[in-house]
């Protein structure tokens, strides 16, 4: 690899671990706060806090416009190129724009307040906690545009930080006021305030790491900025809308063709996603300021660097989903009890979907974003969406649940299907179908020992899950470099990627050596990319 790839997958690296330090340490915060807003108010109560954000949220994804993916990709490019002066307003812009659509649509959703209850919840009594609840789209908004303007400038650490201390504040405020006899008001507010104390500290830090602009002039107006936003933000608020629509459209969906234990046992299941939701995120966060930053570069630099992207994204991505299905019976058992009997299969099924990591599912957006190409985007997830609308009422009442999971799977290898042809077509994109086989089959093989010893132990479920992950792992990192997926180049390259991520070099140098001495052991062959 070049230095400059190298220099972007270290900005990369650097940025991922902290996205999903940072995602984990505050959904572990989020998880508590439920648990404990949920045992406070009992299931009555928790309800009429779930439903006093329905609106609110649904809402809030009409605020979007596109801005977050654009400040991201254009604060990435223009400081690689060292337009400082540009990148600064563009930030400025952005946070201006949709401040005031947020102000728009929060007072849109407090003054319809009443009738939004009536209509949509069916709960005219709900309408207060609704105009509460309607506060946080504004500072929703702003914490959104600040959380993406860190992000572009490869100030991850800001992101993790402001995201934490959402985590923290919901934690605390939320708590206390239901404590105190505030009850459902107080977990609202308590929800609100944490978005306000969030976005504050957000701002204050973003304005204080916004480079210093060096001129009055720097030949960009504010309006033809704000074009430039709008034009590539459109597709991907469209694509937003339509990806918002999808689980209303579920629900629906489940709602007419499905028992309620079928949908208690399908969110169950569902639940379990989060992991991957919390590793995959990240990647697709960090992968479009670095795709941003090669945009001026040549097309082999962008192809080695999307090839390189997408395998490690898959040796992350596939073990994982392998372990979940592995193990699904088991976590589900553990956490939700043996009532939910449909969930493990559910979860199995569900998790099928990010095997399509191999063919781009977590790299392609961010490729095209990152490019500019964001009509592609919206083809992909057009694609999907009408696949979705399709198939899924057909499905589920053939199927039940596992029919709709199932259309989630057509639609998901028919959109990724057309956007890796438009990779390989228009950008000679390649994805090392060898090396990925390779990828697939050893995190197959691994599961070969967890599995005995699922047959086999009489130990309880936790301690089988916590040693059959070992053993899988094991085996994964071991066969990795015998199968040659790496090779010594990329060892040492990771290792002075690990340079930047000094809290990762304890756990992960031991493993890069333990690979080395493998391969030192073999006899040379051609190098695998």
């Amino acid at each position: 690899m070049t230095d400059e790839i190298i220099k972007v997958a270290e900005d990369s690296a650097r940025s991922g671990f902290f996205l999903i330090s940072g995602t984990v340490v505050a959904t572990v915060f989020l998880a508590i706060t439920s648990i404990l807003v949920a045992r406070f108010l009992g299931p009555e109560l928790y309800g009429q806090y779930a439903l006093a954000f329905v609106v609110p949220q649904l809402l809030f994804l009409f605020t979007d416009l596109g801005i977050n993916q654009g400040i991201i990709k254009f604060t990435a490019s223009l400081r690689a190129k060292g337009e400082t002066n540009h990148l600064t307003n563009i930030i400025k812009y952005g946070l201006l724009l949709r401040t005031c659509t947020g102000i728009v649509i929060f007072l849109v959703s407090y003054a319809f307040a009443d009738l939004f209850a009536s209509v949509f919840l069916q709960r005219p009594d709900l309408a207060f906690y609704v105009k509460i609840a309607s506060t946080s789209i504004l500072f929703q908004v702003i914490f959104s545009i600040t959380a993406s303007a860190f992000v572009g400038l490869d100030k991850t650490e800001y992101n993790a930080l402001i995201t934490n201390i959402l985590a923290v504040a919901k934690t605390i405020i939320s708590i206390v006021l239901v404590l105190l006899g505030f009850s459902v008001a107080g977990a609202i507010i308590g929800y609100v305030a944490s978005y306000i104390v969030a976005a504050v500290a957000g701002v204050f830090m973003l304005f204080l790491i916004l480079p210093k602009k060096q001129s009055a002039k720097n030949g960009h107006s504010f309006t033809g900025d704000l074009k430039t936003l709008m034009h590539y933000g459109a597709p991907l608020y469209i694509s937003l809308l339509l990806t918002g629509f999808i689980p209303l459209y579920q629900n629906i969906v489940l709602a007419l063709f499905t028992t309620d234990a079928d949908v208690g046992n399908y969110k169950a299941a569902t639940n379990f996603t989060t992991l991957l939701t919390v590793l995959s995120i990240p990647i697709m966060t960090v992968l479009l300021p670095a795709f941003s930053k090669l945009e001026s570069s040549t097309n082999q630099k962008i192809k080695t660097f999307f090839k390189h992207a997408n395998k490690y994204t898959a040796m992350l991505i596939i073990p994982t989903t392998v372990l979940i299905i592995i193990f699904s019976s088991e976590i589900v058992e553990i956490v939700y009890g043996s009532t939910y009997q449909s969930a493990p299969v559910f979860l199995a099924t569900y998790c099928l979907l990010y095997f399509l990591v191999g063919i781009g599912f977590l790299t392609l957006t961010s490729f095209y974003n990152g490019l500019g190409e964001t009509k592609t985007t919206l083809k992909i997830n057009l694609i999907a969406f009408l696949t979705l609308a399709v198939l899924s009422p057909i499905l589920t009442k053939t199927y039940s649940v596992q029919g709709l999971i199932i259309a989630f799977l057509i639609a998901g290898v028919a959109s990724i299907s057309y956007g890796s042809y438009t990779a390989r077509k228009n950008f000679k994109i390649e994805f090392g179908a060898k090396t990925l086989a390779k990828i697939y089959l050893i995190s197959i093989t691994s599961s070969i020992l967890p599995l005995l010893l699922l047959q086999t132990s009489p130990m309880p479920k936790l301690f089988n899950i916590t040693t059959g992950a070992f053993l899988y792992l094991f085996t994964y990192i071991t066969l990795i470099p015998i199968t040659r997926i790496v090779n010594n180049t990329e060892l040492k390259t990771a290792t002075h990627i690990l340079r930047k991520i000094k809290p990762l070099t304890p756990l992960i140098q031991p493993l890069i050596k333990y690979q080395q001495k493998i391969l030192d052991r073999q006899k040379p062959t051609t190098k695998i990319l």
